[in-house]
């Protein structure tokens, strides 16, 4: 009985531990990573501004060639849209939420089950050698425990995926 207390109490003051460090945990969460890319933003933004274009360079429909995915709205630009259903990448959708031609792409994304959207965004910056690409990311954990716990750590595990598709739009802009 006596072990049975010292578990009970060794457990309480663990769940007590790991929620008190969750609370202390910053809300916010912040993802950028860039790329030099030797070709004009007329030929890179086309590939960011179309959904169906994400295929050639995402990392995620990559890891994922099952991917089952459905796109609404234009095919390209502000409103274009897709929502996708992954066993392995989870289950989630994007927006663009605005295109400014050749220099700036806004979207909203979500994944099932991970409470607010995240919003994002990619810049390009015309440079005498090329582009600079920009892929940004920032969101909120806030109202959902289990990313509160993530959020930390989100440029650790998110930061790698932008930096291979980031790679992977350079290759295939520069190829075509």
């Amino acid at each position: 009985m006596k072990i049975i207390k010292w578990s009970a109490g060794i457990l309480i003051t663990a769940i007590a531990l790991i929620l008190a460090i969750a609370y202390a945990l910053p809300n916010e969460y912040k993802v950028s990573r860039s790329i030099q890319i030797h070709s004009t933003p007329a030929k890179i933004f086309p590939l960011i501004a179309a959904p169906k274009e994400w295929k050639n360079w995402s990392v995620w429909n990559q890891r994922d060639p099952n991917m089952k995915m459905e796109f609404s709205g234009p095919e390209s630009g502000t409103n274009a849209a897709w929502e996708w259903k992954s066993a392995s990448q989870g289950n989630g959708g994007m927006k663009l939420s605005h295109a400014s031609p050749y220099r700036e792409i806004d979207y909203e994304l979500h994944f099932e089950g991970m409470g607010k959207p995240s919003t994002g965004s990619f810049l390009l910056e015309a440079q005498p050698d090329g582009t600079k690409v920009t892929w940004k990311m920032e969101g909120s954990s806030e109202g959902n425990f289990m990313m509160k716990l993530f959020a930390p750590f989100m440029d650790k595990m998110v930061g790698p995926d932008f930096e291979a598709g980031l790679s992977n739009l350079k290759k295939f802009a520069e190829k075509n």
